[in-house]
């Protein structure tokens, strides 16, 4: 029979499994599908659990299970990049509203829990695909409600849900004919088991509880406690807050109370044994830490001048009064780029604000929702410029101050051409429709380097370090050479019918090779109008867009 989980057990195994996902992440990135070097999912799932563990280091120790979940959903929303991240964050969304009335860890709430988190992930793809983290997430929940339905223990549910859902990434190239094409199974349902497993493992496989996982995510954020405002103090007669953690197996909190009620106001000491977090305000916390150390070990101590603080604090918010505000703005609007080129045209078409990302690091839904809000606008639109940061940025929509929306833009093309299109006079809603309408007269191409063997879209072979051309998200074209594959993508794109190109020369492409390229490009198509610029983007040395 399985033991009683305690919520710390819970909290630990959280950790811990981020942990064991941090240090296979580059096992789930290699499986990507397409042989390009974009932000991977296993870096986009491990960042988007970092977030979540981080944030339960935050709470207070002892925390109730309401912040708890709060902790986790919010840590997970904000911290999700990527749309394997935005998924990843909706099953703990889920996975958390099913335990919210269980007493206990048990098979029976774990199978609601499953069962819910299914719902909720569902609905926040508009197309769910069968052989990804969906369908892998489908069956550990099934797993989950076979276990309730034989009536095993909790430990022996986990055991069944991290088989089934390991198997189930066995399947996905049955159901994904991409995967069986390129011979891997399905990367986010793969770094979903190995999730799945870390948490079932650290707490059903160690005796005792994983204190240091957790605790090693502490040591870069203090946990938070409810403490007055430092700005209210006027002439106290404590100056000093004092604060810090308290390790001690014998540490009695009435004692230790009524002792920190004598040294000064404001003390607060929460915990259980053997972690406390205290604070007190007082004249002298030199004696307070004496009397503690006596007792246990301390870490993380702050002390803070109350009366300095306030002083300066007072002193920023006057200087931050005179200093004047962005423009107000009826519509801002902002957009993912990476590369100082590309940001420089995007600001010259418009946007007020370039999150710095793309292909190389997806941008959080909290860096997006931070870009929003920090806007002097009456509503705003985000760019993603990347297919693989568009849910993220749809999040965006209901948490942002402000209405928010989001043109789907899959590169910087796109946004320029969708650029053209604003009408301050509109409504968001009008903005958001005109912009998308232009979407579908975009062809886009982009020239990088294979980083592992794989075959492109008619099952030609492609090796390790050829030079490929992707055409609006397909592998169409292979070659030795940047602009022998250049080349070969305009003519799959219809140049020949075109009016105008733009192409956007990245970061590895020097300008004597750029120009030359262009020179190329400009003898095959005499009627061809082309818009040459730096992007400086990272890893392509080309993207381009026709019309």
């Amino acid at each position: 029979m399985s033991e009683t989980y305690t919520t710390n057990d819970i909290l630990n195994a959280i950790a811990a499994a981020s942990k064991t996902l941090t240090e296979r992440k580059d096992e789930i990135n290699r499986l990507n599908v397409f042989p390009v070097p974009d932000g991977d999912t296993g870096t986009n799932m491990s960042l988007t659990v970092k977030t979540v563990v981080d944030n339960l280091a935050q709470l207070p120790i002892g925390a109730g299970k309401d912040e708890i979940a709060k902790a986790i959903t919010v840590g997970a929303l904000m911290g999700a990049r990527g749309n394997s991240g935005v998924i990843t964050s909706q099953i703990f969304r889920g996975l958390c509203e099913g335990l919210a009335t269980a007493e206990t860890l048990d098979t029976e709430s774990i199978d609601t829990a499953f069962q819910h988190a299914v719902d909720v992930a569902f609905k926040a793809v508009r197309k769910p695909v069968e052989g990804t983290i969906l369908t892998v997430l489908k069956d550990a929940a099934s797993a989950a409600h076979k276990a309730q339905r034989k009536r095993l223990d909790t430990d022996e549910a986990l055991q069944s849900i991290v088989t089934e859902a390991y198997a189930s990434v066995q399947r996905t190239p049955d159901l994904l004919p991409v995967l069986k094409e390129n011979n891997v199974v399905d990367a986010g349902g793969f770094g979903l088991s190995i999730l799945f497993d870390g948490f079932a493992a650290a707490l059903t496989g160690v005796e005792g509880q994983l204190g240091d996982e957790l605790s090693a995510a502490r040591t870069s954020v203090a946990p938070k406690v409810e403490i007055e405002q430092i700005n209210d103090w006027e002439g106290s007669r404590f100056r000093y807050c004092t604060e810090f953690l308290m390790h001690s197996d014998t540490l009695s909190v009435d004692e230790g109370l009524e002792f920190l009620g004598t040294m000064g106001d404001c003390e607060l000491l929460v915990g259980q044994t053997p972690h406390f977090k205290v604070h007190v305000h007082t004249n002298t916390p030199d004696k307070v830490l004496s009397w503690m150390l006596e007792r246990g070990q301390i870490s993380e101590v702050y002390i803070h001048n109350m009366q300095l603080q306030s002083e300066q604090r007072n002193a920023k918010l006057a200087e931050e009064e005179t200093t004047a505000k962005p423009a107000h703005k009826a519509l801002g609007i902002v957009a993912v780029a990476a590369g100082k080129g590309n940001a420089k045209i995007l600001e010259s078409l418009g946007v007020d604000y370039v999150v710095s990302g793309g292909q190389t690091m997806n941008p959080s839904t909290k860096d997006l929702l931070d870009a929003v809000n920090s806007l002097n606008a009456d509503a705003v639109i985000i760019l993603p410029n990347n297919k693989n940061i568009i849910l993220a940025a749809q999040s965006c929509i209901g948490l942002s101050k402000v209405p928010c929306g989001v043109v789907p833009t899959r590169s910087v093309p796109q946004a320029f051409e969708a650029l053209f299109a604003v009408d301050a006079q509109k409504t968001l809603d009008e903005n958001v429709a005109a912009m998308t309408d232009v979407l579908d007269d975009v062809k886009t191409g982009e020239v990088t380097c294979a980083i592992k063997d794989a075959k492109d879209s008619k099952g030609n072979s492609i090796k390790k370090g050829d030079t490929i051309g992707i055409l609006d998200g397909s592998i169409d074209a292979i070659g030795a050479s940047v602009t022998a594959v250049t080349l070969q993508l305009l003519e799959l794109m219809d140049a020949d019918d075109a009016d105008t190109l733009t192409i956007l020369a990245g970061s590895d492409l020097d300008d004597d090779d750029f120009k030359g390229l262009v020179e190329k490009i400009e003898d095959t198509y005499d009627d061809l109008e082309i818009d040459a610029h730096r992007g400086d983007q990272p890893l392509y040395p080309i993207v381009m867009s026709v019309e």
